[in-house]
């Protein structure tokens, strides 16, 4: 089953006493400064959660599987979670 931010705005709401509202507001400004902080190149650490860090795939060369002909792959940049040892431990389960 998949939560959506909308869910987690309703966690969020129950678990703070906060409006829905202004849980999702809540959620949305922290997923914005996340974004906002990869974006910089900085990585966001949220302990024993995990973090957030950008990785970078420099230029190469490739081949396209079609014709066989070499093409050159731009260099890419894309967002990469590792999570951390409280979540793993939580997903594990008990005595994992």
């Amino acid at each position: 089953m998949a939560i959506s931010k909308k869910d987690l705005s309703a966690a969020v709401a129950k678990r703070t006493g906060l409006s829905n509202a202004r849980a999702g507001k809540f959620v949305d400004e922290v997923i914005g400064s996340i974004t906002e902080a990869l974006a910089r190149g900085d990585e966001v650490r949220l302990s024993g959660f995990g973090a957030f860090r950008v990785a970078h795939r420099g230029e190469r060369m490739a081949r396209n599987p079609r014709t066989g002909e070499r093409i050159k792959v731009a260099a890419t940049k894309r967002p990469i979670f590792s999570p951390g040892s409280r979540l793993v431990s939580a997903v594990r389960g008990p005595g994992k």
